[in-house]
């Protein structure tokens, strides 16, 4: 859980979004970025809605984002 914030960065950054953008595509008022930036960060946990909306708009696994032993599919 430790890298999810680096993983959720690495796959908002392979879409071209910007943190404002994604707090959007979430579903989340654009003010919300603060919250995803901390995240992003490391200096916030992810709530576990937050993980699986996270999950479904990239379309990955929860335990892709959440389990530090894994890998992030390579961009297609």
């Amino acid at each position: 859980m430790q890298r999810f914030g680096e993983k959720m960065r690495t796959l908002r950054t392979r879409h071209g979004m910007t943190i404002r953008e994604l707090a959007t595509a979430l579903g989340y008022a654009p003010s919300f970025n603060s919250y995803i930036s901390d995240v992003e960060n490391g200096k916030r946990r992810p709530k576990i809605d937050f993980v699986l909306k996270v999950a479904q708009l990239f379309q990955v696994s929860t335990d892709q984002l959440v389990r530090d032993d894994l890998e992030l599919d390579a961009p297609g």
